[in-house]
């Protein structure tokens, strides 16, 4: 196949963005070489040129659909001084916010493709992603929990990041069950809020959640 020269940002973009839909939908192992270039319309060669090999390439694309499903780069400082409920709610509020947001569905797909069955990729997010998050949010729960033993810190992170991921992994099934009109009603505001209000009810420090009460 004969394909026209584009400039070097470029042709490493559509790589990118074909290896995603290609890994998405088939896994590394199904997908080849060949299939990519042809899907990014690029030469083999530019699978080398820009990436090494095939791995590397899907490292790359794993985490270029990590970015896109939650913006990491863009995560805040929490400032030291707050109070540790603020920084809660502070880390809380940002983290539903970026994995509520909208995400191609294959860079979803992507992301729990490989967290589901990990590889170098998960392992490379996980070490400059979601590791500094978690070890901030389990410090956020020490200060908030001074006697709790580290299990119990380690669990109330759980929950509140299960809480988060049910929102964005169970959504199609929410609107199976409830229909898409209400699950659209609620919004990344709504979202962030009662789950923020949620955790701390449980914790000690707000009132029972009733009603619309926040």
């Amino acid at each position: 196949m004969v394909v026209s020269p584009l400039p070097t940002a470029e042709t490493k973009q559509r790589l990118l963005q074909s290896a995603q839909a290609l890994f998405a939908e088939k896994g590394f192992a199904a997908t080849t070489i060949r299939e990519l270039a042809d899907h990014a319309n690029v030469n083999v060669a530019a699978i080398n040129y820009h990436f090494g090999d095939k791995e590397r390439l899907y490292i790359e694309a794993v985490k270029h659909a990590h970015r896109m499903t939650c913006q990491p780069d863009s995560f805040p400082e929490i400032p030291d001084d707050l109070p540790p409920v603020e920084q809660f709610r502070h880390f809380v509020r940002e983290m539903t916010l970026r994995m509520t947001s909208d995400a191609t569905p294959t860079a979803l797909q992507l992301v729990m493709r490989e967290l589901s069955h990990p590889t170098e990729a998960a392992r490379e997010i996980v070490r400059e992603n979601i590791q500094p998050m978690a070890f901030r949010l389990r410090d956020i729960v020490r200060n908030l929990l001074p006697g709790a033993s580290e299990s119990t810190g380690l669990m109330v992170g759980f929950s509140v990041i299960g809480q988060i991921l049910f929102y964005r992994q169970n959504r199609p099934v929410s609107e199976l069950i409830f229909g898409k009109e209400q699950v659209d009603q609620l919004s990344q505001e709504q979202i962030a809020d009662h789950v923020t209000h949620f955790s701390l009810a449980a914790l000690g420090f707000a009132s029972p959640v009733t009603g619309d009460a926040s």
